[in-house]
């Protein structure tokens, strides 16, 4: 279910005393949640109608620094207000605060009261008005990665996230005995997404020392994306509540494998009875409309890979022999592909992209990949053959674009992007990049102080 709390249970829990404090949320272009906690009172009163958040919100880097060079908002313009507008639907308690129930809100203009177009939800429910208009639905899910360590946020800060230490010593993917270990963190945030309202499904250890990842079940193409941002808000509050750290980096360290945001998705009838992507008679179980989409993702892999690998550190991620891809080809339950057919012969059949980080915004990233599926879809574009053996030694296979200035390039000239979210969407994202770009280059780091002060 989307939330686990109505409006009159809200109004019911308050006057028992049970419920003190709503806050009122909405996603940045980081897939961070920002926005005010309300006294409940005031929130049943006026708030659940709408409140305003300044403009500057979606036009800013991840250090909130007002950014020059967005169309939507400026210092001249004067950064005004947007309307925050919950989604009651998404209203639920938060187990894990005190008190606290949450929403999330869409972003409309303070004027016209209509979706801000660049606003990362208005930006996937656009593609899914789109595949709706088609007959479609889609069905998705992201599995998360992070690594946890022993000193909480502000020990790491004050370390200057140096020489902080992770919770395991060792490579703990699906070992039961280490993840023993860090059950006081990891059983609190199944049972607090579970009591929030998110169908969590299960956690494990990773494929490398302090790396955990949690599966949530697969739901509708929003609701996938809400919970994506809930669980990682409620990963840090519980790891926060419990005096740990952890990071949703791709990639937090040279030796340590990276954090990825892997992304299940298939196409099923409206009412939710039928698979698209399953024919049974068919060469791995794929409908000709899974063959048209999964091509639609190959032929459009370069230019959404900014949506799903947002940050300059994001394309540190991307090594061969680490389990994260570096090609963009196709293959039947091969981990070395940026594509895995998963589910083949069963109802379950789906694609998973392997290519985003745990750093992505998973609305964005939704967005681009139904997209470029309508894309396949729409344009009957022929799906090449699948990739067989270890892509990370495949000779001619497409690329995964393997910097942050490659992909915006590639992102700014998509004409299927453009036509699919609007111009102004596309160059609002495209300078977001481009800013990342920027402050990444006017920086002196740590490894060039290192290499060259004394011996330069």
């Amino acid at each position: 279910m989307a939330g686990n709390l109505t409006f009159d249970a809200l109004r019911q829990a308050f006057a028992a005393g049970d419920i003190d404090t709503v806050l009122a949320v909405q996603v940045d272009m980081q897939g961070r949640l920002m926005g005010k906690r309300f006294h409940a009172s005031n929130f049943i009163e006026t708030a659940h109608n709408e409140t305003h958040s300044c403009n500057y919100l979606l036009a800013t880097d991840m250090e909130m620094e007002p950014v020059e060079g967005y169309k939507s908002t400026s210092w001249a313009s004067g950064y005004g207000d947007y309307v925050m507008k919950p989604d009651m639907s998404t209203l639920r308690r938060l187990p894990w605060l005190e008190s606290t129930a949450m929403v999330l809100c869409d972003i409309e203009d303070h004027h016209s009261h209509k979706d801000v177009p660049h606003s990362p939800r208005a930006v996937l429910k656009k593609q899914i008005a789109r595949l709706e208009a088609m007959g479609m639905k889609a069905m998705m899910a992201s599995e998360l990665e992070f690594f946890l360590f022993h000193e909480s946020f502000r020990e790491a800060h004050q370390k200057g996230y140096r020489d902080i230490n992770l919770v395991s010593p060792y490579n703990e993917d699906y070992h039961i005995f280490q993840t023993t270990k860090e059950e006081d963190v990891m059983r609190a945030i199944r049972n607090g997404l579970y009591g929030a309202g998110i169908p969590v499904e299960c956690s494990k250890g990773e494929a490398s020392a302090g790396q955990e990842e949690i599966n949530v079940k697969y739901g509708e193409a929003l609701q996938s994306a809400d919970n994506h941002v809930i669980v990682k808000n409620a990963c840090k509050e519980i790891a926060w509540s419990k005096g740990k750290a952890l990071t949703f980096m791709a990639k937090w360290d040279n030796n340590s494998a990276g954090s990825s945001s892997h992304v299940h998705q298939s196409l099923w009838s409206l009412d939710g009875e039928k698979s698209l992507f399953l024919d049974s008679s068919a060469k791995h179980g794929m409908s000709k409309l899974m063959r048209h989409y999964m091509a639609g993702l190959l032929t459009h892999a370069s230019e959404m890979t900014f949506f799903l690998a947002p940050q300059i550190n994001s394309y540190k991620r991307f090594v061969a022999g680490t389990f994260a891809p570096t090609k963009a080809i196709w293959s039947p339950d091969n981990r070395t592909a940026g594509y895995r057919l998963c589910g083949e012969q069963t109802k379950g059949i789906r694609v998973e992209c392997r290519v985003g980080g745990s750093d992505l915004n998973p609305y964005l990233a939704f967005a681009a990949l139904l997209a470029a599926g309508m894309d396949g879809i729409e344009n009957e574009l022929e799906l090449e053959p699948a990739f067989e053996g270890d892509a990370y030694a495949g000779k001619g296979a497409r690329e995964i674009p393997n910097t942050l200035r490659a992909a915006a390039e590639t992102l700014n000239n998509s004409d299927m992007l453009r036509a699919a979210m609007g111009d102004d969407v596309i160059d609002h994202y495209v300078r977001s990049a481009r800013w990342e770009q920027e402050v990444f280059d006017a920086k002196v780091t740590d490894w060039e102080i290192f290499r060259g002060f004394e011996r330069a």
